[in-house]
């Protein structure tokens, strides 16, 4: 029977426990290596090659010359109704208060004949210091005498008219002159619609 020493026991023991720690400290030197953090690269910047042009500039207007003097304004015609330049005459010649005409043996004063008493009228309201007589004519059929009077109707028709118009009665006259002066010496109707007729002259004015 074989007596186990206890001192080679221990020294057994002993050598077991520095054999394991010598393996695992091999073990451990010789396993992987702890992984290195590797370094992360810059960003890289992307350049566009194309170069940005600068936004347009709207180029300042040239200053404006100075003003100039306006030109002369030219001396404005005298106005077709102005008849402080024109003597009694012309002004009569120039028929400056229209005529009326009449319907074949008729002394009324139509619609027609009423709008040139009235543009007559406004004359002479403009022109209160003029003052007229109106001459009252007929065609030449019919007798002298009826034609005298039949003149002497269309005038006083006239008149009236531009009486009621506001024209001061004192400021016209009247005068017949029948078929003597015929406006148109022809020797039909168209001649004759002219001859029927009251004509406004000025006598005097200021």
């Amino acid at each position: 029977m074989l007596i186990k020493d206890p001192m080679m026991s221990r020294s057994r023991f002993a050598s077991v426990l520095f054999v394991t720690a010598l393996t695992t400290a091999s073990f451990a030197c010789g396993g992987k290596k702890p992984p290195v953090a590797t370094p992360t690269p810059p960003p890289t910047v992307v350049t566009d090659p194309t170069p940005v042009a600068p936004p347009p500039t709207t180029p300042r207007p040239p200053n404006p010359p100075p003003p100039s003097e306006p030109p002369p304004v030219p001396l404005q015609p005298l106005a077709a109704d102005d008849i402080t330049a024109k003597d009694i005459d012309t002004l009569n010649k120039e028929q400056f208060l229209k005529p009326i005409y009449f319907a074949y043996d008729s002394d009324d004063v139509d619609a027609a004949g009423q709008a040139v008493v009235v543009a007559n009228a406004q004359l002479m309201k403009k022109y209160d210091k003029i003052t007229i007589t109106i001459e009252g004519h007929s065609d030449e059929r019919g007798t002298a005498e009826y034609n005298l009077a039949l003149g002497e109707r269309r005038a006083l028709s006239a008149k009236n008219a531009l009486v009621v118009l506001g024209i001061a009665a004192d400021r016209i006259k009247t005068v017949s002159y029948g078929k003597e002066f015929p406006f148109d010496p022809g020797h039909n109707d168209a001649a004759f619609e002219k001859n029927r007729r009251a004509h406004f002259v000025i006598t005097a004015k200021q």
